[in-house]
């Protein structure tokens, strides 16, 4: 009798167990397909002009459309964060040539974040130093909801104007086609996810920089 109310119970338990772990599964699911559907599909100009432009580094096109707005005049000043620190102003601007004219005047490259973390707190440290309000955010479409959590968080007075980079090679409505492109996304909605509990929770970010 108590063996059998022991089995019982335990059969009881694993059904919880297996009903909650497919209802958080189902979750996930869902919110990942938010997530990826909340991500932009074509580049459209920002929205407003702002103080300074912030450009992460990490994709191949971040940079190039940071200076074109740079140039057009959504702002006044740029900063490129997480430069290799082996990588000079003039390897910059031999790729980006639109860029040489405004690396003395209008240009800073910040070479000790090594994380979307670091190029947070090293553009909230930039802003302040340069009387900056207002930034335009560039960064790739899947990168953006992380990059805008972490600045809002190291620099909750700044106004964010997001411009994100869409690579041609690179449609998240594909994420089912290309495994690469699955893993990304899913990866990353990962990282946002921890983000958003870690700021939330009050928990100290693991900001990654190189000493000085």
């Amino acid at each position: 009798m108590t063996g059998g109310r022991i089995r019982s119970g335990l059969g009881r338990s694993a059904t919880i167990i297996a009903v909650s772990v497919a209802l958080a599964a189902g979750f996930a699911a869902a919110d990942f397909g938010i997530f990826v559907r909340s991500l932009a599909t074509s580049e459209q100009a920002p929205s407003e002009r702002a103080d300074a432009v912030v450009a992460l580094t990490g994709g191949a096109e971040r940079i190039g459309e940071a200076a074109r707005l740079l140039t057009e005049g959504f702002g006044r000043r740029l900063l490129i964060t997480g430069v290799n620190a082996r990588t000079t102003a003039e390897e910059i601007a031999k790729r980006e040539p639109g860029l040489r004219p405004l690396l003395d005047c209008c240009v800073d490259l910040d070479r000790r974040a090594m994380n979307t973390v670091g190029n947070a707190s090293e553009t909230a440290a930039w802003a302040r130093r340069n009387a900056v309000g207002s930034l335009v955010v560039v960064t790739s479409n899947w990168h953006m909801p992380r990059t805008l959590v972490e600045l809002r968080a190291a620099a909750p007075e700044l106004r964010l104007v997001p411009f994100p980079v869409v690579a041609a090679s690179f449609d998240p409505a594909d994420r089912h086609r290309s495994l690469a492109g699955f893993r990304l996304l899913a990866l990353e909605y990962g990282k946002f996810r921890a983000a958003g509990l870690r700021i939330a929770l009050g928990l100290p970010a693991r900001s990654r920089l190189i000493e000085e």
